[in-house]
């Protein structure tokens, strides 16, 4: 259960906004922008979906900083009345309306901070889906590294060690000799470098990028969709609270996410897939070569070790290049915390200097030069010639007048 989760995580202060206020779109909105929504789907080239808590709670595993959420009800000392085992919770209508925008190729990549397994369950395929917070459905090798599907939930958190032996074979024969652990972050904890890497990527390359019931507080998931917005794509947030990137956003909608799912799949005209546990990798029959230790399997959920080049390679005719705000140039220190930006994929705490800014930045700097130098044209009424360099974050410029034959005038500026 999600009480469960969060009673086995470190105590930690800061734990975000809590209780926000719901809000609501009228009918007459929500369907004016299911059409622009929809529009923009058809029109886009790459759509990603950044999935958060809300779109679980119908299945009645509780949010965390709604009203009624963990994190908002712990604070008052109370938990939720609500609260299914992740073992019974079925994916939602969101979850298999992903799947159906998927077989119609209108979404392309998920990305999710969801440790519910629902994603899991509802069919979706490994290589179309990061899970930065970890699965407690899956278990990961301590040597290798490889992770296996487990038909129930785990009943720890914050990576521990499981009695259970990896099953992978080295070379076919030798065992691997690695213990299994469970992959629920806690709150100090590295995300995921593989699954990271390809949010960060897919996010990068995306011309829409779709949140779907998360508030967007957590750091870097929630800092990824920026990542499509400063690359000139398109930010579309749908969400029951305020979030604090509504301001950066194109399109909010303010409902219940599976209401817009429905909407929507019925204006693309895209059928709904409904949940079917024989497609439920957790509930899928077994044969004796597939059955492993303390409910186990040998079914693997892993990502391949070169997968985040190699996706990088196949994504780059999609890339562009990001599009700065005037109005940030003449921050010489601005700090982006987006994970395309940071030094460690997997260290979401890292902050550096904005690369693109610091280009901009220079190119402001010869503007002015340029204008500099039409001044002096017209003063001295001579030729004037302006040769560039820049060498890393400074630049020089020399500007040369020439006035008659038998008089040379040389004016070095430096920036």
């Amino acid at each position: 259960m999600s009480c469960n989760y969060a009673d086995g995580l470190s105590p930690y202060e800061d734990k975000g906004k809590l209780g926000i206020p719901e809000k609501f779109d009228s009918l007459e909105e929500v369907a004016e922008k299911i059409l622009i929504l929809s529009k923009w789907i058809k029109e886009a080239k790459h759509v990603v979906m950044h999935t958060g808590a809300g779109i679980s709670t119908p299945a009645g595993i509780p949010d965390f900083r709604g009203p009624k959420g963990v994190w908002t009800l712990e604070k008052k000392g109370l938990k939720p009345q609500i609260n299914v085992s992740f073992d019974d919770a079925e994916p939602t209508f969101t979850h298999m309306a992903i799947i159906a925008l998927f077989q119609k190729n209108f979404l392309h990549y998920v990305v999710s901070q969801n440790i519910d397994g629902l994603h899991l369950k509802s069919g979706l395929d490994r290589s179309k889906l990061s899970e930065l917070h970890g699965n407690m459905f899956i278990g990961q090798c301590s040597l290798c590294s490889r992770q296996y599907i487990r038909r129930k939930a785990v009943t720890s958190v914050g990576q521990r060690e499981l009695p259970v032996d990896c099953p992978a074979l080295k070379g076919g024969k030798l065992s691997c000799r690695g213990k299994l652990h469970d992959t629920i972050l806690d709150w100090e904890h590295e995300l995921p470098v593989r699954d990271l890497g390809l949010a960060d990527i897919h996010s990068n390359v995306a011309d829409l990028s779709i949140c779907l019931g998360t508030t967007l507080q957590i750091v870097p998931s929630g800092t990824l969709p920026l990542a499509t917005k400063r690359k000139g794509g398109r930010l579309v947030i749908i969400n029951l609270q305020p979030t604090k990137w509504d301001k950066k956003a194109d399109l909010v909608i303010n409902t219940y996410v599976d209401d817009v799912m429905k909407l929507l799949l019925k204006e693309l005209n895209t059928p709904y897939l409904p949940y079917d546990p024989k497609c439920d990798p957790t509930r899928q029959p077994l044969s004796e070569k597939e059955m492993w230790q303390d409910e186990f399997t040998k079914r693997e959920w892993t990502l391949a070790p070169r997968v985040v080049n190699t996706t990088r390679k196949r994504l780059s005719h999609l890339e562009t290049k990001a599009q700065p705000k005037p109005k940030k140039v003449k921050q010489k220190h601005q700090e982006d915390p987006s994970p395309s930006q940071s030094n460690s994929p997997g260290n979401s705490g890292c902050r550096r200097e904005s690369s693109e800014q610091l280009d901009m930045a220079d190119f402001v700097k010869v503007e002015q030069a340029e204008e500099q130098c039409n001044g002096l044209k017209e003063q001295q009424k001579g030729d004037c010639v302006v040769t560039e360099q820049i060498t890393g974050k400074k630049l020089k410029q020399e500007t040369i007048h020439l006035q008659s034959e038998n008089r040379e005038i040389q004016s070095t500026t430096n920036l």
